[in-house]
């Protein structure tokens, strides 16, 4: 130990914040000031503060997106959280790959818990884990209990197992449909939009767009569902680039996280067909 900092600790000092505050006020800049007063050596980084207002799945599915590009040993916050000051547990998970997500335990670990692995999960003791002087506060534990925690995790003044008492290697997951390749059609959820250009984004993977045997210029059927219920169908040509269709045009294509997605050619795909995104939105796939 070197002036109370724990020196063979495998975090790296980084902290990355998600939530849905915005930034139009000074929530964001309390939870980085707090943890810059557990220790100024911390390096932080913000993987997106706008998150819809309570979609806890939106923010799980930004900590998938992000995570593995993330070194060993960041710890992420994340604070999308409508059931602060309720019963609900506050956690720390340690995925496979080496990561801490510190955050409400409510459904925002469902895609990390199943892509990367749970190593561990601790709940956050709050007696020992907790911003000095904020026990009367219950609305605010992005700052007074999950910020601070993750600032002396990530600075070593505590240890993984120092978070608190250990817990079963599960957390609470938000129901989807998820990828599979059954009678000829690809099933899967509408996790996401692009959201600065509209285009949907499947979790169906390459492999398993592999199995329809495609090559480019084929057209693929979609059908999608909102909570069971068809509400758009339509036909697209599976393309290697957005130019491959004429402007204003439909085409399917591997996004950047090698998922099959869909777009309207310098258009909104979303906008167009009034389509959403999260668990309640399905897809099904097939091959014209």
């Amino acid at each position: 130990m070197l002036f109370g900092i724990n020196t063979s600790f495998s975090q790296n000092k980084i902290i990355v914040y998600q939530s849905d505050f915005g930034l139009k006020d000074g929530a964001v800049s309390e939870m980085k000031g707090v943890a810059i007063g557990v220790s100024a050596d911390l390096k932080l980084y913000d993987l997106t503060h706008e998150i819809p207002n309570y979609n806890i799945w939106e923010a799980s599915y930004r900590l998938f997106q992000t995570i593995s590009y993330w070194p060993k040993g960041t710890v992420f916050v994340s604070v999308v959280d409508p059931g602060v000051g309720t019963s609900r547990k506050s956690i720390v998970l340690k995925t496979n790959t080496g990561q801490f997500i510190v955050t409400p335990d409510n459904g925002t670990l469902t895609l990390v818990a199943e892509t990367y692995g749970i190593a561990g999960v601790r709940e956050i003791d709050e007696v020992k884990n907790r911003r000095p002087g904020s026990g009367k506060s219950y609305t605010f534990h992005g700052r007074d209990v999950y910020s601070y925690t993750a600032a002396r995790l990530a600075s070593g003044v505590i240890t993984f197992e120092q978070v608190g008492p250990e817990l079963p290697k599960q957390v609470i997951k938000i129901p989807y449909q998820r990828s599979v390749f059954e009678n000829g059609k690809l099933k899967g959820t509408i996790d996401i939009h692009d959201v600065q250009y509209g285009n949907i984004w499947t979790d169906i993977s390459d492999e398993l767009v592999k199995k329809l045997n495609l090559k480019y210029g084929d057209m693929l059927h979609l059908k999608v569902f909102n909570k069971g219920v068809l509400v758009h169908e339509s036909d697209a040509p599976y393309s290697e680039t957005f130019g491959s269709v004429p402007e204003g045009k439909p085409l399917a294509y591997l996004n950047s996280l090698m998922q099959l997605s869909f777009a309207l050619n310098m258009g909104s795909f979303a906008d167009t067909y009034k389509i959403g995104s999260g668990s309640d939105w399905s897809v099904e796939v097939t091959k014209k």
